[in-house]
């Protein structure tokens, strides 16, 4: 997302570059880092072109007037995510099918984090140091081995979807650190910031914006029965 001890060209510095082109703005280019994403997840990022805009969105993640929802693919290793009853999932069980729409659940954990190991741990009760966090999730579409599920947070905390979920025994496919089998070719995990809504700093307009699936098999498998 920024520069950090890596070294790494950041997605700021490509952000930076475009506007400058775009725009045609002589020399350095404001930008604004609003909020963040794991470096193995995609989707969508908010920047701030102005510093008006930066304040006033920092106020408005902080308040909560940012809606992000995320999509993620899980490997399914218990029942805590809830079986469809369906007499014809036997026969379905080797092809992705819709969920019928079903309620959100909601998780709660308390999170510490290991800055060295740069992972979080969750707990079902509160524990000395830690965070409280809270989310919720839905299933939306399910194949023979994988989920996937629609999440939104209510709390921002370190790794918290990659650790919560891992905790319930669905860790996200390719998320090594939290428990997958096997990594993804890319690296990558599949973790989606699928879409962001929140209304414009500065116009007031409503802005609502999806990111575009990953060019992936199963993304597009699973996502197909998605209404």
């Amino acid at each position: 997302m920024q520069g950090d001890k890596t070294g790494d060209q950041p997605l700021s510095d490509f952000v930076k570059q475009y506007i400058k082109e775009k725009y045609q703005k002589p020399g350095e280019v404001f930008l604004g880092v609003v909020h963040r994403l794991d470096r193995p997840v995609c989707g969508l990022v908010v920047f701030a072109r102005t510093s008006k805009a930066l304040t006033r969105l920092n106020k408005m993640f902080a308040e909560g007037q940012v809606h992000k929802t995320y999509w993620a693919i899980v490997e399914m290793r218990n029942e805590k995510l809830e079986m469809r009853n369906d007499s014809n999932a036997q026969a379905q069980a080797h092809s992705a099918f819709r969920i019928p729409h079903s309620s959100f659940k909601e998780l709660t954990h308390w999170l510490t984090r290991n800055e060295q190991q740069n992972k979080s741990y969750a707990y079902d009760h509160e524990v000395r140091g830690a965070k409280k966090a809270m989310l919720r999730y839905r299933e939306l579409a399910r194949g023979d081995r994988y989920s996937l599920l629609e999440v939104q947070l209510m709390t921002g905390r370190h790794h918290q979807i990659r650790c919560q979920l891992s905790a319930i025994g669905c860790p996200i496919r390719g998320d090594l650190k939290y428990g997958a089998r096997r990594s993804n070719p890319d690296g990558s995990i599949s973790l989606l910031a699928r879409r962001v809504e929140f209304e414009h700093p500065v116009s007031h307009e409503k802005i609502c914006i999806d990111a575009p699936l990953p060019d992936d098999p199963l993304w597009q498998k699973l996502s197909h029965q998605v209404s």
